[in-house]
C-alpha cells in the first residue's frame, strides 16, 4: 500500500470539507444562530489543520524514501473508503459541539446517513434543530450524492489517468467509463449536470411556493437522492403540486447521467436507446399502476392514490426516502412491491443506491444464457446491453457483487437481531441501510426512526450505509490484510 498517496488524497478531502462547512456557518450567521455558526467554524479550522498535518506527514515520508505518485486501483479503493470514514467522523462533530445531537455515535449515524444519501435518522423531532444544523444535515446529501472525490477530480488536476481509479471506487454501477477522454473533464461534466439539475429544481420548488430555505434543503435531498426532511412529516404537508414536482425530480435524479450527457451533445438516438433507462421508467410505471389500484380505497380520489403511489415508488426506487404518507399502513401487495424496489435501486451512473437496474439486467440475461446453454450446449452467445457485448469481467464482477451483497445483508440482519426487535424491523432496516434508502417497515417505518437500536447495531448500520454507497468492495478491501502490505 502506498500510504503517501492515500494521505495526500485524504488531506485534500479534509480541506474540501473545511470549505464546505463554512457554508452552514454562513447560514448560521444569517439566522443569528451564533453558537451553531461558531461550532462549524471551529470544526472547519480543525479539518483544515488535520489536512495540513496529513500533508506534512506525507511530505516527510516522501523525503525519506522514494515514493510512487501514481494512484493504482488498490490505493484508489482504500483512499475512497478511508476518506468517506474521515469525512463522516469530522462531519459529525458540529452536531455534538453545538448540542444538537449530544451523543457522538448518534451524530455520527446521522452524518453517515447524510453523506451516503441514506436518509435514515435517529431524530424524532427534526424541527427542533437550528437552521444551521438542518442545512448541514441536508447539504451532506448533496455533497455525497455525486461523490466527493468526483468533486475533487473536477477542481484539482490529480494523477492523470490514474485518477480514474478514484472515480471507479466511488461511482455507482457494475462498470464506470469516461464520458470524454480525460477523467477530470468527465468529472466536470458530471458535476455540471448535477449542479444544473439542482438549480432547476430549486427554482421550480420556489415557484411552487416553497421558501428559499425549504427549497434548498429539499432539493439537496432530492437530487442527492438522500431523503432528510426538515419537517417531522417529511413531504406530507407540502401541496400536491410540490409533491408531484419532487416526484419528477427524484425520478430524474435516478436516471443514468449518460442520458443527460447525450442530450447535451444532441446525440438523441444514443440517449433514447439506453436500455437501463427504459427498464427503469417501465418498472416505475408498472409499480405505480399496481400500487395505485391496490391502495385506491384508502384515499379520497383516484388522483390522490396515483400521486401517493408515484411518489413512494419514485422515492424508494431512487433510494431517496422521502414520504408523503405512512406506507407501512398500505396493503401487503403494495408493501411487497416497495421492498422489491428497495433491492432494485436506480440506474448506474446516477446518485441513487440499490443494486442498480443494469446489474439486474445482466443477472437476468446471464440466467437466460445459462438456460439456453443447457438446451443448446454448443451454442456460443454473448450477453449484450445497448446492442454491445458485455465483457466476461463485467459479468463476473456482477456475480461477485451480488454474492457479497447478500452475504453482508444476511450477516448484518443476524447481528442487529441481537437487539431483539421483530424480523420485519431488523430485515427491512438492514435493507434500507445497505441500499441507502432510509425508511423501512415496522419499527423503522416512515413515521419511526433508528434511535432505539443499540450502539453496536448503529455501528453495523453505519458500515452497511458506507458499503452500500461505495458499492461494497472499497469498504471490504480495507479489512484485507494483504491490502496494507508495502507496495
Amino acid at each position: 500500500m502506498n500510504l503517501y498517496i492515500v494521505m495526500v488524497v485524504i488531506s485534500w478531502l479534509a480541506w474540501l470539507e473545511s470549505g464546505f462547512m463554512l457554508i452552514p456557518a454562513a447560514v448560521g450567521l444569517f439566522y443569528k444562530e451564533w453558537t451553531d455558526s461558531i461550532a462549524f467554524v471551529i470544526v472547519a479550522a480543525g479539518s483544515l489543520l488535520f489536512g495540513l498535518l496529513l500533508k506534512i506527514i506525507a511530505s516527510i515520508i516522501a523525503s525519506k524514501r522514494k515514493v510512487k505518485r501514481e494512484l493504482y486501483s488498490r490505493e484508489g479503493a482504500a483512499a475512497v473508503a478511508i476518506g468517506w470514514i474521515v469525512l463522516s467522523l469530522i462531519g459529525a462533530i458540529p452536531f455534538t459541539l453545538s448540542g444538537a445531537i449530544p451523543h457522538y455515535i448518534d451524530a455520527l449515524f446521522e452524518t453517515v446517513s447524510g453523506f451516503t444519501t441514506t436518509g435514515g435518522s435517529i431524530l424524532s423531532d427534526v424541527e427542533a434543530l437550528s437552521h444551521t444544523c438542518l442545512f448541514w444535515r441536508s447539504f451532506t446529501h448533496w455533497i455525497g450524492g455525486m461523490g466527493v472525490f468526483v468533486f475533487i477530480m473536477a477542481i484539482f488536476p490529480l494523477m492523470g489517468g490514474y485518477s480514474m481509479n478514484l472515480m471507479r471506487a466511488e461511482s455507482t454501477g457494475p462498470s464506470v467509463n469516461k464520458l470524454v477522454p480525460k477523467a477530470q473533464n468527465t468529472a466536470k461534466y458530471l458535476y455540471g449536470m448535477y449542479i444544473g439539475l439542482t438549480v432547476i429544481g430549486f427554482a421550480v420548488y420556489m415557484i411552487l411556493g416553497m421558501s428559499a430555505f425549504d427549497a434548498a434543503t429539499t432539493i439537496f435531498g432530492t437530487v442527492g437522492t438522500g431523503g432528510f426532511g426538515i419537517l417531522n412529516t417529511s413531504i406530507t404537508t407540502y401541496s400536491p403540486a410540490l409533491q408531484w414536482a419532487i416526484t419528477i425530480f427524484m425520478i430524474l435524479s435516478g436516471i443514468n447521467y449518460t442520458l443527460y450527457f447525450c442530450l447535451l451533445r444532441r446525440q438523441f438516438k444514443d440517449a433514447f436507446s439506453i436500455e437501463e433507462v427504459k427498464w427503469y421508467l417501465a418498472i416505475i410505471l408498472i409499480s405505480t399502476i399496481m400500487i395505485a389500484i391496490n391502495i385506491r380505497g384508502m384515499y379520497a380520489s383516484t388522483g390522490d392514490s396515483i400521486r401517493h403511489a408515484a411518489f413512494q415508488v419514485g422515492s424508494i426506487i431512487t433510494t431517496t426516502g422521502f414520504s408523503t404518507t405512512d406506507f407501512d399502513l398500505w396493503p401487503s401487495l403494495s408493501k411487497t412491491i416497495l421492498v422489491l424496489l428497495m433491492f432494485c435501486g436506480a440506474c448506474s451512473g446516477s446518485t441513487g443506491g440499490g443494486m442498480k437496474i443494469s446489474r439486474l439486467i445482466i443477472m437476468l440475461r446471464t440466467i437466460r444464457k445459462e438456460l439456453s446453454s443447457m438446451i443448446h450446449p454448443n451454442e456460443i452467445k454473448k450477453i449484450q446491453m445497448d446492442k454491445k457485448p458485455i465483457s466476461h469481467e463485467t459479468v463476473r464482477a456482477t456475480n461477485v457483487y451480488l454474492a457479497s451483497y447478500f452475504f453482508i445483508l444476511l450477516i448484518s440482519t443476524l447481528l442487529v437481531s441481537i437487539d431483539n426487535f421483530d424480523f420485519t424491523t431488523n430485515f427491512t432496516g438492514v435493507v434500507a441501510m445497505l441500499n441507502n434508502i432510509g425508511p423501512g417497515l415496522g419499527g423503522v417505518g416512515p413515521t419511526c426512526n433508528f434511535a432505539d437500536f443499540s450502539i453496536f447495531s448503529k455501528i453495523v448500520f453505519m458500515f452497511d450505509m458506507l458499503a452500500g454507497r461505495l458499492e461494497l468492495f472499497p469498504m471490504l478491501i480495507i479489512f484485507k490484510l494483504s491490502c496494507w502490505k508495502k507496495y
